[in-house]
């Protein structure tokens, strides 16, 4: 999507790669934050239809462009600071935010703390409640077949793509590959116990979240629909509804702005 170098920012988690999209006489930009072991191609189709807004991707820490200086231990709240780091650097007082999973929970925190930069968020995906000691163990007893790798990317891509979309695009475990294998297994590791098992449970700021929000899930997706006062969209396939279902993510957004 994007042919430019992109934007390389010093944040407090690293230096993190923005692609900008520049149009000058739109509305609101809109900022898109992808998930664990994508990057910022996770939203090449809905900015591809989106010609009269200036739109900025991110490359999450160690994902993609982002990955040079990035310190051995960040949390999330680390990460919603990033996000406003990046606007402060770009010069975006508001924005129109987007998530998938991680990017989600990332705007959900930032927008908690500083309401007043963000216009309107989607939240694809999004992880609520703090992991169960199952899922931890579970996450961490997979582990030792990462000196496989093929097996266990494409582990995971059954995780977090419904049967029914792999059924009908099993290239959607290609893309994953694509960006999965350029982590390491530290890095990956790294990633999981920030994101996953330390990532605390985020229900109140839902229920306080002062900006207009709405959500979306697959119907094989893991996470719970949102309490509260945010509206979820539930669709078929499971937890990358930007892949699984582009256009509806695209609608959702449509529909918001």
């Amino acid at each position: 999507m994007y042919h430019v170098p992109p934007h390389v920012v010093n944040t407090n988690v690293g230096r993190i790669a923005a692609y900008v999209n520049h149009v000058p006489s739109g509305g609101l930009p809109i900022i898109f934050l992808h998930g664990v072991y994508f990057d910022h191609h996770l939203w090449d189709y809905q900015i591809a239809s989106l010609r009269d807004r200036t739109t900025i991707a991110i490359d999450m820490p160690l994902h993609g462009s982002s990955r040079s200086n990035v310190k051995n231990t960040w949390t999330l709240h680390d990460c919603a600071n990033m996000l406003i780091e990046v606007l402060d650097a770009l010069d975006i007082p508001q924005v129109i935010a987007v998530g998938h999973s991680w990017g989600s929970m990332t705007i959900l925190r930032a927008a908690h703390k500083h309401p007043e930069r963000f216009s309107a968020a989607v939240l694809c995906n999004m992880p609520l409640f703090k992991a169960s000691r199952k899922q931890v163990v579970k996450l961490r007893l997979g582990y030792p077949l990462m000196v496989f790798r093929d097996f266990y990317s494409t582990q995971a891509g059954k995780a977090l793509f419904g049967k029914s979309s792999l059924r009908d695009n099993p290239t959607l475990i290609r893309k994953l590959k694509r960006t999965m294998d350029l982590l390491s297994n530290e890095q990956i590791q790294q990633v999981d116990r920030a994101v996953i098992v330390e990532a605390e449970d985020a229900s109140r700021m839902v229920a306080n979240l002062r900006i207009k929000a709405v959500a979306m899930k697959g119907e094989e997706d893991y996470v719970p629909t949102l309490p509260g006062n945010v509206e979820t969209v539930i669709v078929p396939g499971g937890h990358v509804s930007p892949l699984e279902q582009p256009a509806r993510v695209l609608e959702l957004l449509l529909k918001l702005l």
